[in-house]
């Protein structure tokens, strides 16, 4: 089944000049894409990052974070028509920030994955524009959704010259090319989480873990052509 996309397409302007190349004093959306086969993650990401891409590590990472899931039900009451909804869900923020202070997990590097798939070619670049979009996590904490304090506006994935024809013809012929796009970073403070309730489905608490991204790596997701390599 092709994924869902919130689709975000995005042009880079100018040359690229390195893989990991920062822009303007953030990170920049363009770096190589790995072949499927080479994505182990222990090897691609940073020593020290924290794998949150499980539904049991996003668990245990937000039981660091504030220990026990809040009481949903008594937070939504009478639904988005409850008068006290807002003024709830801002003491239940409010009050787990402060509580959160201090803790460890806090200063974590964190890697989640993003669906992305591959769009037109850029030549100038020698890579594949990237349209990207959210990933839902059910937990029994609720839908662990991952927000981006910002992403940039170039997210450009570039194969090695191997690659390149043979996804060129992939997408020429409308076939889809997908991509995990893996975006590490730190908690913001003091708003590193934010509840909330899911607007598709009545009284579904959803929590957005808030990330401000230092790197971004794709990753091919399947490939059943012999020459993707």
């Amino acid at each position: 089944m092709k994924r869902a996309l919130v689709i975000l397409i995005l042009t880079v302007t100018g040359l690229v000049i390195g893989p990991r190349l920062v822009l303007g004093g953030g990170v920049s959306g363009i770096a190589p894409l790995t072949p499927p086969g080479d994505s182990q993650w222990h090897s691609l990401l940073p020593a020290d990052t924290h794998l949150l891409i499980e539904t049991g590590a996003i668990e245990q990472f937000l039981d660091a974070l504030d220990v026990t899931p809040p009481d949903w039900a008594a937070i939504y009451g009478r639904g988005h028509d409850d008068p006290g909804l807002d003024e709830r869900l801002f003491n239940l923020n409010r009050g787990r920030d402060t509580k959160r202070e201090g803790k460890m997990a806090l200063a974590w590097r964190v890697t989640f994955l993003w669906p992305g798939e591959l769009s037109d070619y850029d030549p100038r670049s020698g890579g594949f524009r990237v349209a990207v979009g959210p990933r839902f996590t059910p937990t029994r904490w609720g839908v662990v959704r991952f927000k981006p304090e910002e992403l940039p506006s170039n997210l450009m994935a570039i194969p090695n010259p191997g690659q390149r024809e043979t996804l060129q013809r992939r997408i020429g012929q409308g076939q889809p090319v997908e991509v995990d796009v893996a975006l590490t970073g730190k908690l913001i403070s003091p708003e590193s989480l934010i509840y909330d309730f899911s607007h598709d489905e009545e009284g579904r608490g959803v929590i957005m873990p808030v990330v401000r991204i230092e790197r971004i790596d794709f990753v091919i997701l399947s490939c059943k052509l012999d020459r993707c390599r």
